[in-house]
């Protein structure tokens, strides 16, 4: 905060007081437990803004930003972004409810967009024609993020999409308060919980835990979404910390990017809150699973709708050996 006062009087700002501001993961824990309501996470972007206006920024912002610019998505690829989709005919121009894949679930977790497309097909689903990231990223180091948004928001709107699914939680946050509010934005734990009497689950013998991500949890008090899909499927077991008090995996903010190491810790100390015999991690965040995985999960950190799918699929195993 004296690092942001500094710079409302008029004040640089040197490498410790970059390192000060760029090391928050914006995770907003601070704000939950703030008796007189301030909202730190807002101030601290307010002025990584500041500064990248006046071009002081860390050599890991710079590269975000023209990663995310000149690709289209922060990691620089420069492949198909929908090249996890086997068969790409025939996908619709118009519909009215449309899956935002992100970047990760694109090109990281390919796995987790192709089950999640599995699903949302089924009532009616279609993907933008050239999705950009979603811009999470730049806005939260400080960056202006108007072209890669408007580029989605007029594929939005010349799709006559009314609902927007996504199953990353900071595309979630930016799409729903950064995007103009023209059509609804649903995160997919909060559209499978609508929907999961259409989604024939199979239980599975399973105990899981659930890692609340930041953006989806303490950011928009979607709590108790995740934890029905999950209840009807297997055992929740929850961690130590859970909920709005749940700790940040570590990777938000610019934080993975720009300190891997801080990022790192924190995922570590957050698998301190894993209760003892669950079978998985479970979580709605691809950020959230890299981290934490990394970190020492060991792949036993998951996606919800792999859980989901899993379960589905049983069902229909079920049913052809009927």
């Amino acid at each position: 905060m004296l690092v942001m006062k500094r710079l409302a009087e008029g004040c640089g700002a040197d490498i410790d007081d970059l390192n000060s501001l760029n090391t928050c993961t914006t995770c907003g824990i601070c704000t939950e437990n703030c008796p007189s309501g301030v909202d730190p996470p807002r101030s601290i972007e307010g002025a990584r803004s500041v500064l990248v206006s006046y071009g002081t920024m860390t050599e890991e912002q710079a590269s975000l930003s023209e990663r995310a610019n000149f690709s289209g998505n922060v990691l620089g690829d420069s492949s198909s972004r929908i090249g996890w989709l086997r068969d790409q005919r025939g996908l619709p121009h118009k519909a009215d409810l449309v899956y935002f894949v992100g970047c990760l679930a694109s090109y990281r977790y390919p796995e987790i967009a192709i089950k999640t497309f599995d699903i949302l097909r089924r009532f009616g689903a279609a993907l933008l024609p050239d999705e950009k990231c979603c811009g999470s990223p730049l806005l939260r180091t400080g960056f202006d993020a108007s072209e890669l948004m408007n580029s989605n928001l007029k594929q939005i709107k010349d799709m006559g999409a009314k609902t927007l699914i996504t199953g990353c939680a900071g595309c979630y946050t930016t799409i729903k308060n950064s995007y103009p509010d023209e059509f609804e934005v649903l995160s997919v734990p909060e559209f499978l919980a609508e929907h999961i009497s259409e989604l024939n689950l199979k239980p599975l013998d399973l105990t899981v835990t659930y890692h609340d991500p930041c953006h989806l949890g303490r950011k928009h008090k979607i709590y108790d979404n995740p934890r029905k899909v999950i209840e009807a499927i297997c055992e929740l077991r929850e961690m130590t910390a859970n909920r709005n008090r749940s700790r940040c995996c570590g990777g938000g903010g610019g934080v993975r990017s720009g300190y891997s190491d801080l990022s790192l810790e924190m995922a570590r100390k957050r698998l301190l809150d894993v209760p003892t015999g669950v079978d998985y991690i479970v979580t709605s965040c691809p950020l959230c699973i890299r981290n934490l995985n990394d970190a020492g999960g060991d792949g036993k950190v998951i996606d919800l709708v792999e859980l989901v799918s899993e379960a589905i699929r049983a069902n229909d195993k079920r049913i052809m050996n009927y």
